[in-house]
């Protein structure tokens, strides 16, 4: 019961982080999945406890959607995600959780101190290595949407087009990288309830956001969510 309890509520929190922010949910589930799934294949079941979210967001926004602005960031941050794939199933786990830690705790760090973090149109070079980091991380835990909501962001006029193109985006890749788990074992049958539960929580939490949205004050929420992230980032660096 603990273990179901631990798939629901978090893929239910990443749901509405979801309808709140446009990204951050794979890191919500991580900072739990951990504890009761090996970090590889709770990387994958992650990302597809999303794809009912990410499939509505990309339709309801649809028509604002740039397929040229997406492929090509999408083609880099892929290749990178495929490798890293293979290098997650040769890594001991003490390492990758450190590796987790320590990008949470840099993310806490950025959004924390860097003032309008998402309001900068950033040089070429830096929108790639935000691609090669994204895909690096992606594929080895699983996370690689704050780097590339800060590249989407930089680039577009208003919120529907941003979601539009970071939800498609998230979508196209949700397919990619987990059929390369599929492909490499990472991914079993044996996964398949555990996914559909963190599906049917992560539609409630996300039906949930865009129904208190207006309510909230945004940025205040999104403070105590970093503080959240951060803490589970010191968590599994030293715990």
């Amino acid at each position: 019961m603990a273990t179901w309890l631990l798939i629901f509520f978090p893929a239910m929190l990443a749901g509405l982080v979801q309808g709140l922010t446009g990204f951050g949910t794979v890191i919500v589930m991580m900072t739990f999945f951990p504890a009761i799934l090996p970090i590889a294949p709770a990387a994958g079941i992650a990302g597809l406890s999303m794809l009912a979210s990410m499939v509505g967001l990309t339709f309801r926004y649809r028509h604002e959607f740039k397929l040229k602005r997406v492929l090509p960031p999408f083609i880099i941050y892929a290749a990178v995600a495929t490798w890293s794939v293979h290098l997650s199933s040769v890594l001991d786990t003490h390492v990758m959780r450190m590796m987790l830690g320590g990008l949470l705790v840099a993310l806490y760090l950025y959004f924390t101190l860097v003032k309008n973090s998402g309001d900068r149109k950033f040089p070429w070079y830096i929108a790639v290595g935000f691609m090669i980091i994204s895909g690096f991380f992606n594929g080895l835990l699983g996370i690689g949407g704050p780097l590339m909501a800060l590249y989407f962001l930089s680039l577009s006029k208003s919120i529907p087009e941003y979601t539009a193109n970071i939800q498609g985006f998230f979508l196209i890749d949700a397919f990619y990288i987990n059929s390369v788990r599929v492909a490499n074992g990472i991914l079993v049958p044996h996964d398949v309830p555990y996914i559909l539960v963190g599906m049917v929580a992560a539609g409630i939490g996300t039906i949930i956001a865009t129904r208190i949205a207006s309510k909230l004050d945004d940025q205040v929420f999104r403070k105590w969510i970093y503080r959240f992230i951060g803490l589970s980032g010191i968590y599994y660096l030293f715990f």
